[in-house]
């Protein structure tokens, strides 16, 4: 049976009910990326704190206390944007957007290990801009399933291309 759709974005396309339980599961497997780069980086591993503080890093440098609460509330901004798009449930476009905002988590989660546990700031970098593609794939997705979650996406690239400037200055001054 096809249900009838006004438009693309219509409100019958979309869950009448918010399922914040679902919210919440989005917002914890966001989160999780966090938590692998947090349990593998110089927060928790002795190793990872030896060989990270040994590294020259750019003077522009953000203070490493302001990474988990900013990396926090951008996990937080890409799971509501994720969780919009997957409360539209009859957009053409929905599969294509989620796929790239999973394929972006999952690049995400993947910098930690690449970077600290391999020790290779040059393929941390190559992640990094992999990444910084991924995510703008999935802002332009999102905006063509919802307007309001590409735009929640915006910081999270924006901080992103400081991300990349940061790995980039920490590859030269470490040849």
């Amino acid at each position: 049976m096809r249900i009838p759709v006004a438009s693309s974005t219509s409100y019958r396309g979309r869950n009448e009910r918010p399922n914040l339980l679902l919210l919440a599961a989005f917002v914890i497997i966001a989160l999780g990326a966090g938590v692998i780069t947090y349990l593998l980086g110089p927060a928790t591993s002795p190793e990872a704190a030896h060989w990270y503080g040994s590294l020259i890093k750019p003077a522009w440098m953000p203070p490493s206390r302001w990474f988990a609460p900013l990396w926090a509330t951008l996990y937080g901004l890409m799971a509501l944007g994720a969780w919009l798009i997957f409360r539209e449930r009859y957009h053409r476009a929905r599969g294509i957007a989620l796929f790239a905002y999973w394929l972006q988590l999952l690049l995400n989660a993947a910098w930690a290990p690449v970077f600290f546990v391999t020790r290779s700031i040059g393929a941390g970098l190559f992640v990094t801009l992999a990444l910084l593609f991924a995510v703008a794939w999935t802002v332009r997705e999102f905006g063509r399933v919802r307007a309001s979650a590409a735009l929640l996406m915006l910081p999270y690239f924006a901080w992103l291309c400081v991300v990349v400037a940061m790995n980039y200055e920490i590859w030269a001054l470490n040849p």
